[in-house]
């Protein structure tokens, strides 16, 4: 493949991974696919959790709500944003990178974990898209046929993956803009002034929104690796998912509230009458509906691209279309009652990861020097930071949905003696502790030698 072709803004994914990426991202190409990431259909119901994070009855005020929401954005983001930066340099993908870190054989733990949680993830979001259909023309389409059609159209668009980009950029973000900020507009005028409220659970909302992003940690070397630079691909991340999240949070706030707190605890679909409610919802909640999309189609590109570093011969094309198939089969079976836990099992294992990336590539420099070729020798001392780091998650969060993972946490520390305090992050002491230990690797390793 010759560097004009590779530079061309018309050139496309490779198919192998030994092909090299084009160089056709910019800021604004970025910027726009991560805003696009940062808008949930049912990131709206997601606001019932930062508002009350504990599920007690001591929610937080409004005010701490949407600075738990900037903040979180703003840490998760910026993990997002760097853990991007070696997919530039290296023109690798995410999974491929970890070669360098881990050991190709110990590369292939976090990589099926990737692929899992993407699977996950993709089947949710067709789930997505087909109730919000249903929501719009009601039940006389079932909800099979949302499904399947929303699959193809995923499974189509992870073929040009570059090209869908930029379609997103070029026509999509105006609409979801001009949506998001239509809702926003109509939702304030509808509902009262939150009141009332504490302080209490800050700590547990910026968690909960730091999972939401930081679950793109694992993939954003898939798309950054086509960037023009380092700082197209962090300004593009950072910027775009963080105005969007925030952005549909604090909508979803007042959306919760119109539908009713209980009610959307109960089905979190709920909060999709309100926007189809509202003056003109059905358009513009339409176009929202559409775009989610963007999100399956990021799923399932990404499982197809962390599936090369397993075979990196086969053709990244032959993955989508199996992993789509794969994908819109679970979309009709999937059940969503428990994806708050899954999103906290997505944080504890890859904020840890990126703090022994983050310290490793970065500060140490061994970024500079990382085997990624198939041969990398395994590096098992770096799994005890991420260890480590996946405990500390633990010891610090709040409990978790799931009951029998919740007692092994509570046992852990009453073994120890250790009581979280409401002030603690699980997000910034799993990162804090990966990071750490990490370092002290480093300089035993520089001792050593010398």
């Amino acid at each position: 493949m010759t560097s004009d072709v590779i530079n061309s803004k018309h050139a496309e994914a490779p198919l192998t991974l030994d092909q090299a990426p084009p160089k056709t991202l910019g800021t604004l190409d970025q910027g726009a696919f991560w805003a696009n990431l940062g808008v949930s259909l049912l990131g709206f119901s997601f606001a019932l959790f930062l508002i009350n994070p504990l599920g007690d009855d001591n929610p937080l005020t409004l005010g701490a709500a949407l600075l738990a929401a900037l903040v979180g954005s703003l840490i998760g983001t910026a993990m997002v944003g760097l853990a991007a930066v070696p997919g530039v340099q290296t023109g690798q993908p995410a999974m491929v990178l970890l070669r360098g870190l881990f050991g190709v054989r110990l590369s292939y733990v976090p990589t099926v974990l990737n692929v899992i949680q993407m699977i996950g993830w993709g089947a949710f979001e067709l789930w997505v898209v087909a109730m919000g259909a249903q929501a719009i023309f009601g039940p006389s389409v079932p909800y099979a046929v949302w499904a399947i059609a929303a699959g193809v159209l995923t499974t189509a668009l992870t073929i040009y993956p570059l090209g869908a980009i930029r379609l997103l950029r070029r026509f999509v973000t105006i609409g979801v803009v001009v949506s998001v900020v239509w809702f926003a507009v109509v939702f304030l005028r509808e509902t009262p002034a939150q009141s009332g409220g504490s302080w209490d659970s800050f700590a547990a909302a910026v968690d909960f929104v730091v999972a939401l992003s930081v679950s793109w940690v694992p993939v954003a070397a898939d798309y950054a690796r086509h960037s023009r630079s380092s700082r197209a691909a962090f300004t593009g991340i950072v910027g775009g998912y963080t105005i969007a999240q925030v952005a549909c949070l604090a909508v979803g706030v007042y959306a919760v509230a119109l539908a009713g707190h209980g009610v959307v605890a109960g089905d979190p679909t709920a909060v999709f009458g309100p926007f189809v409610a509202a003056p003109l919802g059905a358009l513009f909640f339409g176009i929202l509906v559409l775009r989610e999309t963007d999100q399956s189609f990021a799923n399932v590109y990404s499982t197809a691209m962390s599936l090369q570093n397993l075979m990196p011969r086969i053709d990244r094309r032959v993955f989508s279309v199996a992993v789509g198939v794969l994908t819109t089969g679970i979309a009709l079976v999937v059940d969503v009652n428990s994806y708050g836990a899954f999103l906290s099992i997505i944080g504890a294992v890859f904020v840890p990861m990126f703090g022994v990336l983050a310290v490793d590539y970065f500060l140490l420099g061994r970024g500079r020097n990382w085997d990624i070729s198939e041969n990398a020798p395994s590096r098992l001392v770096m799994v005890l930071p991420w260890a480590l780091g996946f405990v500390t998650w633990w010891m610090l969060a709040a409990p978790s949905q799931v009951s029998w993972w919740a007692a092994v946490w509570d046992g852990a520390r009453q073994a120890v003696g250790f009581v979280p305090q409401p002030w603690m992050s699980a997000a910034v002491g799993a990162f804090l502790v990966s990071g750490l230990v990490t370092l002290a690797i480093g300089a035993l390793r520089r001792r050593t030698k010398s």
